[in-house]
Protein backbone atom coordinates (compact mmCIF):
# COMPACT_ATOMS: atom_id res chain seq x y z
CA UNK A 1 0.00 0.00 0.00
CA UNK A 2 1.64 3.24 -1.15
CA UNK A 3 1.77 5.97 1.50
CA UNK A 4 -0.29 9.11 0.97
CA UNK A 5 2.05 12.07 0.58
CA UNK A 6 -0.09 14.13 -1.81
CA UNK A 7 -0.02 17.20 0.40
CA UNK A 8 3.29 16.64 2.23
CA UNK A 9 5.07 19.51 0.44
CA UNK A 10 3.94 23.14 0.01
CA UNK A 11 2.20 23.61 -3.33
CA UNK A 12 -0.37 25.64 -5.19
CA UNK A 13 -3.71 24.17 -4.18
CA UNK A 14 -6.27 23.22 -6.83
CA UNK A 15 -9.55 21.35 -6.41
CA UNK A 16 -9.14 17.80 -5.14
CA UNK A 17 -9.55 15.16 -7.85
CA UNK A 18 -9.65 11.38 -8.11
CA UNK A 19 -7.10 10.99 -10.90
CA UNK A 20 -4.13 8.66 -11.23
CA UNK A 21 -2.01 10.32 -8.53
CA UNK A 22 -4.80 10.00 -5.98
CA UNK A 23 -5.68 6.44 -7.05
CA UNK A 24 -2.12 5.31 -6.29
CA UNK A 25 -2.36 6.30 -2.61
CA UNK A 26 -6.12 6.19 -2.04
CA UNK A 27 -6.22 3.02 0.06
CA UNK A 28 -3.67 4.46 2.50
CA UNK A 29 -5.53 7.78 2.51
CA UNK A 30 -8.75 6.04 3.58
CA UNK A 31 -7.04 4.02 6.32
CA UNK A 32 -5.53 7.17 7.83
CA UNK A 33 -8.33 9.67 7.15
CA UNK A 34 -11.57 7.81 7.91
CA UNK A 35 -12.39 7.04 11.55
CA UNK A 36 -12.94 3.36 12.34
CA UNK A 37 -12.73 2.65 8.62
CA UNK A 38 -12.37 -1.12 8.94
CA UNK A 39 -15.32 -1.31 11.34
CA UNK A 40 -17.42 0.75 8.92
CA UNK A 41 -16.48 -1.73 6.20
CA UNK A 42 -17.37 -4.70 8.40
CA UNK A 43 -20.75 -3.17 9.28
CA UNK A 44 -21.46 -2.42 5.61
CA UNK A 45 -20.82 -6.05 4.68
CA UNK A 46 -22.91 -7.30 7.59
CA UNK A 47 -25.89 -5.13 6.69
CA UNK A 48 -25.60 -5.94 2.98
CA UNK A 49 -25.67 -9.66 3.70
CA UNK A 50 -28.94 -9.25 5.59
CA UNK A 51 -30.68 -7.49 2.68
CA UNK A 52 -29.08 -9.24 -0.31
CA UNK A 53 -31.43 -11.39 -2.38
CA UNK A 54 -30.47 -14.26 -4.69
CA UNK A 55 -30.48 -13.22 -8.34
CA UNK A 56 -30.24 -9.50 -7.60
CA UNK A 57 -27.56 -6.84 -8.11
CA UNK A 58 -25.47 -5.08 -5.47
CA UNK A 59 -24.09 -1.66 -6.41
CA UNK A 60 -21.19 0.30 -4.95
CA UNK A 61 -21.58 3.84 -6.31
CA UNK A 62 -18.30 5.74 -6.19
CA UNK A 63 -16.40 2.46 -5.84
CA UNK A 64 -12.90 4.03 -6.16
CA UNK A 65 -10.25 1.27 -5.86
CA UNK A 66 -12.79 -1.43 -5.01
CA UNK A 67 -12.23 -1.77 -1.25
CA UNK A 68 -15.93 -1.68 -0.36
CA UNK A 69 -16.91 -3.92 -3.26
CA UNK A 70 -14.32 -6.47 -2.07
CA UNK A 71 -15.84 -6.23 1.43
CA UNK A 72 -19.27 -6.92 -0.08
CA UNK A 73 -17.94 -9.86 -2.11
CA UNK A 74 -16.50 -11.41 1.06
CA UNK A 75 -19.52 -10.73 3.27
CA UNK A 76 -22.53 -11.46 1.05
CA UNK A 77 -23.41 -15.14 0.91
CA UNK A 78 -26.20 -14.87 -1.67
CA UNK A 79 -25.90 -15.48 -5.44
CA UNK A 80 -25.69 -11.87 -6.61
CA UNK A 81 -23.89 -9.71 -9.15
CA UNK A 82 -21.62 -6.93 -7.86
CA UNK A 83 -21.36 -3.68 -9.81
CA UNK A 84 -18.88 -0.92 -9.03
CA UNK A 85 -19.48 2.52 -10.56
CA UNK A 86 -17.04 5.44 -10.61
CA UNK A 87 -16.36 8.54 -12.72
CA UNK A 88 -12.57 8.17 -12.50
CA UNK A 89 -11.02 5.87 -15.08
CA UNK A 90 -7.84 5.78 -12.96
CA UNK A 91 -9.84 4.49 -9.97
CA UNK A 92 -11.67 1.92 -12.10
CA UNK A 93 -8.43 0.60 -13.55
CA UNK A 94 -6.92 0.37 -10.07
CA UNK A 95 -10.01 -1.51 -8.86
CA UNK A 96 -9.85 -3.98 -11.75
CA UNK A 97 -6.15 -4.53 -11.11
CA UNK A 98 -6.74 -5.04 -7.38
CA UNK A 99 -9.44 -7.64 -8.06
CA UNK A 100 -7.16 -9.48 -10.51
CA UNK A 101 -4.34 -9.56 -7.97
CA UNK A 102 -6.68 -10.71 -5.19
CA UNK A 103 -8.10 -13.46 -7.39
CA UNK A 104 -11.72 -12.43 -6.84
CA UNK A 105 -13.99 -15.02 -8.46
CA UNK A 106 -17.41 -13.51 -7.70
CA UNK A 107 -19.49 -12.04 -10.56
CA UNK A 108 -18.19 -8.45 -10.57
CA UNK A 109 -17.95 -5.62 -13.04
CA UNK A 110 -16.64 -2.07 -12.88
CA UNK A 111 -18.33 0.56 -15.03
CA UNK A 112 -17.91 4.27 -15.66
CA UNK A 113 -20.68 6.56 -14.45
CA UNK A 114 -21.00 10.22 -13.47
CA UNK A 115 -23.32 10.32 -10.47
CA UNK A 116 -24.04 14.00 -11.11
CA UNK A 117 -26.08 12.68 -14.04
CA UNK A 118 -27.93 10.14 -11.90
CA UNK A 119 -27.42 6.39 -11.98
CA UNK A 120 -28.82 3.42 -13.84
CA UNK A 121 -29.89 1.02 -11.07
CA UNK A 122 -31.67 -2.22 -11.92
CA UNK A 123 -32.84 -5.23 -9.88
CA UNK A 124 -30.88 -4.06 -6.82
CA UNK A 125 -31.23 -5.50 -3.34
CA UNK A 126 -28.41 -3.33 -1.92
CA UNK A 127 -26.89 -0.02 -2.99
CA UNK A 128 -23.89 1.49 -1.19
CA UNK A 129 -22.82 5.14 -1.22
CA UNK A 130 -19.70 5.10 0.93
CA UNK A 131 -18.36 8.65 1.32
CA UNK A 132 -19.65 9.37 -2.18
CA UNK A 133 -22.83 11.46 -1.99
CA UNK A 134 -20.84 14.32 -0.44
CA UNK A 135 -18.99 14.67 -3.77
CA UNK A 136 -22.20 14.86 -5.82
CA UNK A 137 -23.29 18.45 -6.38
CA UNK A 138 -26.26 19.22 -4.07
CA UNK A 139 -28.39 20.16 -7.09
CA UNK A 140 -28.19 16.57 -8.35
CA UNK A 141 -28.51 14.57 -5.13
CA UNK A 142 -32.30 14.29 -5.32
CA UNK A 143 -32.07 12.72 -8.79
CA UNK A 144 -29.46 10.21 -7.67
CA UNK A 145 -31.36 9.12 -4.55
CA UNK A 146 -34.56 8.89 -6.61
CA UNK A 147 -32.79 6.70 -9.21
CA UNK A 148 -31.54 4.43 -6.42
CA UNK A 149 -35.00 4.11 -4.88
CA UNK A 150 -36.60 3.31 -8.23
CA UNK A 151 -33.96 0.65 -8.99
CA UNK A 152 -34.22 -1.10 -5.63
CA UNK A 153 -36.35 -4.18 -5.17
CA UNK A 154 -39.03 -4.07 -2.44
CA UNK A 155 -37.26 -4.27 0.95
CA UNK A 156 -33.98 -3.35 -0.73
CA UNK A 157 -31.63 -1.08 1.19
CA UNK A 158 -29.41 1.92 0.65
CA UNK A 159 -26.30 2.11 2.85
CA UNK A 160 -25.11 5.72 3.00
CA UNK A 161 -21.94 6.79 4.83
CA UNK A 162 -21.08 10.48 4.84
CA UNK A 163 -18.99 13.16 6.43
CA UNK A 164 -21.58 15.38 8.12
CA UNK A 165 -21.99 18.83 9.63
CA UNK A 166 -23.11 19.28 13.21
CA UNK A 167 -26.48 20.91 13.81
CA UNK A 168 -24.91 23.11 16.48
CA UNK A 169 -21.97 25.34 15.53
CA UNK A 170 -20.22 24.70 18.86
CA UNK A 171 -20.24 20.94 18.39
CA UNK A 172 -19.42 21.29 14.70
CA UNK A 173 -16.16 23.09 15.53
CA UNK A 174 -15.32 20.58 18.26
CA UNK A 175 -16.01 17.56 16.07
CA UNK A 176 -13.84 18.94 13.27
CA UNK A 177 -11.02 19.53 15.78
CA UNK A 178 -11.33 15.95 17.05
CA UNK A 179 -11.24 14.72 13.45
CA UNK A 180 -8.05 16.64 12.68
CA UNK A 181 -6.54 15.34 15.92
CA UNK A 182 -7.23 11.81 14.65
CA UNK A 183 -5.47 12.60 11.37
CA UNK A 184 -2.45 13.89 13.29
CA UNK A 185 -2.37 10.65 15.30
CA UNK A 186 -2.27 8.83 11.98
CA UNK A 187 0.80 10.73 10.83
CA UNK A 188 -0.54 13.71 8.89
CA UNK A 189 1.12 17.07 9.52
CA UNK A 190 -0.65 20.37 10.12
CA UNK A 191 0.36 21.43 6.60
CA UNK A 192 -1.03 18.26 5.00
CA UNK A 193 -4.32 18.68 6.84
CA UNK A 194 -4.60 22.37 5.91
CA UNK A 195 -3.71 21.85 2.24
CA UNK A 196 -6.11 18.96 1.81
CA UNK A 197 -8.88 20.92 3.55
CA UNK A 198 -8.35 23.75 1.04
CA UNK A 199 -8.35 21.33 -1.91
CA UNK A 200 -11.65 19.79 -0.76
CA UNK A 201 -13.38 23.08 0.03
CA UNK A 202 -15.33 23.37 -3.25
CA UNK A 203 -15.51 19.63 -3.93
CA UNK A 204 -16.76 17.92 -0.77
CA UNK A 205 -20.04 19.52 0.37
CA UNK A 206 -21.45 17.79 3.47
CA UNK A 207 -25.01 17.90 4.75
CA UNK A 208 -26.18 17.86 8.34
CA UNK A 209 -27.46 14.57 9.76
CA UNK A 210 -31.09 15.74 9.57
CA UNK A 211 -30.62 16.91 5.96
CA UNK A 212 -29.39 13.46 4.90
CA UNK A 213 -32.34 11.78 6.64
CA UNK A 214 -34.76 14.25 5.04
CA UNK A 215 -33.25 13.53 1.62
CA UNK A 216 -33.92 9.81 2.00
CA UNK A 217 -37.45 10.29 3.32
CA UNK A 218 -38.26 12.83 0.61
CA UNK A 219 -37.38 10.15 -1.94
CA UNK A 220 -39.78 7.64 -0.37
CA UNK A 221 -37.48 5.52 1.81
CA UNK A 222 -39.99 4.39 4.42
CA UNK A 223 -37.53 3.09 7.03
CA UNK A 224 -34.50 5.29 7.79
CA UNK A 225 -32.06 5.05 10.68
CA UNK A 226 -28.47 5.72 11.75
CA UNK A 227 -26.22 2.67 12.19
CA UNK A 228 -22.90 4.44 12.78
CA UNK A 229 -21.82 7.80 14.23
CA UNK A 230 -18.35 9.15 15.02
CA UNK A 231 -18.23 12.91 15.60
CA UNK A 232 -18.58 14.29 12.04
CA UNK A 233 -19.04 10.95 10.24
CA UNK A 234 -22.34 9.11 10.02
CA UNK A 235 -23.76 5.94 8.50
CA UNK A 236 -27.43 5.84 7.45
CA UNK A 237 -29.61 3.00 6.23
CA UNK A 238 -32.77 3.43 4.18
CA UNK A 239 -35.09 0.58 3.23
CA UNK A 240 -37.64 0.63 0.43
Amino acid sequence: MKEDKLFSEPKEITDFNFGEETAEVFDNMLERSIPLYREQQRMTGEIANEFAVDGSNIYDLGCSTGITLKTLCDAVEKDVKFIGVDNSEAMLEKARDNFRKLGVTRDCQFVYGDLNEGASIENASVVVLNLTLQFVRPLYRDLLISNIYQGLKPNGCLILIEKVLGNDSLFNRQFIKFYYDMKKRNGYSEMEIAQKREALENVLIPYRVDENIALLKKNHFEHVDIFFKWYNFCGFIGVK
